[in-house]
C-alpha cells in the first residue's frame, strides 16, 4: 500500500461521515490511485495518531469532532485560517512536517457563491448578515463574512454571553444579541445563516422569519434534513433558501487537492450522489 496515497477522516464517532463517498467519487472521476477511509480515534489516542502520521501510508486527512482544536495544537505548521478559528479540520504532510488548515469558511463561501450568486453584493454587504449560533461553525461563518467585507454581522445566540465573547474576539463589525430578541424590526440582514443544530431532529426553527424582507437570503448549514424548518419558512415567504449540502461538498475540495494533487470540481453528479444517500430530493 505504500505507493497508494491514502487519506482519512478521523473523529469519535466517525461512522456517520459521508466524506469517503465524496473523495472516492473524485478519485474515480480523475482516474487517481488512492483511497479515503474512516479512522475512528478516541480523544486519548488522537495525539499519538497525529504524531505518527508521517510514518504511515496516510498523506493527510480530515479531522472532525471532537479533535479539531487538538489537531491545530499538534500541527507543525498551521495556516492562518486555522489559527484564526482556533481549530483545524484538514491535515497534510509536506517535507516531513504536519500542516493544518480549516476549510469550513471556504466551503461556506463557495456554497453561497454557487447557489446564490450575488449574495455578497455591495447592497447586501451594507445591510449585513445575521449568524444564528455561537459555536465552532459560527466562528468559520463569521470569519468568512468578514473576508467578504460585510459591514454588519449580528451574532444571535440563546446564551448571549457566548455571542458577546465571539463578537469581542472578532471585533467590529460584529455585535451580539439574544436570539429571542431578533425579529424583522430589529434586524434588516440581507443574509441569515443558521449554524445551530436546531431543525436536525426536533422539527424546530431557530428563528421566525415572518416580516423579514423577501429578498433575504437564508442559509442553513445543516444538511440532514436537506430542507430544515428554517429553510421551509424561507421558501414559504419566497426568500432564497440555500441548504448546507454544498458547504460539505466544497469544504472537501482543498484537502483533496493537497492530498492527491488535483483540484476537484463539485458537480451535479456528486451532489446527486449525496442526495440519494441522504434519501433527499432537490
Amino acid at each position: 500500500m505504500a505507493d497508494v496515497k491514502q487519506a482519512f477522516v478521523c473523529g469519535w464517532p466517525v461512522n456517520h461521515s459521508r466524506s469517503p463517498m465524496i473523495h472516492r467519487y473524485w478519485l474515480k472521476k480523475y482516474g487517481l490511485s488512492g483511497d479515503y477511509v474512516k479512522y475512528p480515534c478516541e480523544p486519548e489516542n488522537f495525539a499519538t495518531f497525529v504524531e505518527n502520521m508521517a510514518e504511515t501510508d496516510f498523506v493527510g486527512g480530515n479531522v472532525t469532532v471532537p479533535h479539531k482544536e487538538a489537531a491545530l495544537k499538534l500541527a507543525d505548521q498551521p495556516e492562518a485560517e486555522a489559527l484564526r478559528l482556533g481549530a483545524a479540520n484538514t491535515l497534510w504532510i509536506r517535507d516531513g512536517k504536519i500542516r493544518a488548515t480549516n476549510t469550513d469558511g471556504y466551503g461556506f463561501l463557495a456554497n453561497l457563491d454557487e447557489r446564490a450568486p450575488g449574495w455578497d453584493s455591495p447592497e447586501h454587504r451594507q445591510r449585513g448578515a445575521l449568524v444564528l449560533g455561537a459555536g465552532g461553525a459560527a466562528r468559520a461563518v463569521i470569519d468568512a463574512l468578514q473576508q467578504r467585507n460585510f459591514a454588519k454581522i449580528q451574532i444571535a445566540n440563546r446564551t448571549v454571553e457566548k455571542a458577546e465573547k465571539l463578537a469581542q474576539q472578532f471585533g467590529p463589525p460584529c455585535s451580539a444579541v439574544g436570539i429571542e430578541s431578533i425579529d424583522c424590526l430589529t434586524c434588516d440582514a440581507a443574509v441569515i445563516v443558521n449554524t445551530t443544530s436546531l431543525g436536525m431532529n426536533d422539527g424546530r426553527s431557530p428563528l421566525n422569519l415572518a416580516g423579514f424582507s423577501s429578498d433575504t437570503i437564508v442559509n442553513d448549514i445543516v444538511y440532514t434534513p436537506l430542507i430544515t424548518p428554517l429553510l421551509e419558512q424561507a421558501r414559504v415567504q419566497k426568500m432564497q433558501a440555500v441548504d448546507g449540502l454544498g458547504m460539505l461538498l466544497h469544504q472537501a475540495v482543498l484537502g483533496f487537492e493537497k492530498w492527491f494533487g488535483t483540484r476537484p470540481e463539485v458537480d451535479a453528479e456528486l451532489r446527486q450522489l449525496l442526495l440519494d444517500d441522504l434519501g433527499e430530493s432537490q
